[in-house]
């Protein structure tokens, strides 16, 4: 079992940035590929970005690239997500996921098996 806890959401304006933290407390977090999902009002979950469960890997959605840099610190049992150059549409209820690795696509949701009850990024024009 992990369980996920996400921090670290707030109010920015526009192009500034924010950290997010995930912090787990299963102790098997450093076997789990990691990714954080968004959800903004009246919009459906979008998939943002994923990390292997080593760090090698990494996958970005294209809306946030450049911009958006996933890390994960095993020893800690937390995966981080900086956001820098942040836009109004990034305003959304940000979540961290967990699942077991597999060679399907990060972005599919229902390969996550534990998720965190989210924090709220709001970007200001």
């Amino acid at each position: 079992q992990v369980q996920l806890v996400e921090s670290g959401g707030g109010l920015v304006q526009a192009g500034g940035s924010l950290r997010l933290s995930c912090a787990a407390s299963g102790r098997t977090f450093s076997t789990y590929d990691m990714g954080w999902f968004r959800q903004a009002p009246g919009k459906e979950r979008e998939f943002v970005v994923a990390i292997s469960w080593r760090g090698r890997n990494t996958g970005y959605a294209d809306s946030v690239k450049g911009r958006f840099t996933i890390s994960r610190d095993n020893d800690k049992n937390t995966v981080y997500l900086q956001m820098n150059s942040l836009k109004p549409e990034d305003t959304a209820v940000y979540y961290c996921a967990a699942r077991r690795p597999r060679a399907g696509p990060y972005g599919v949701e229902d390969a996550y098996d534990y998720w965190g009850q989210g924090t709220q990024v709001t970007v200001s024009s």
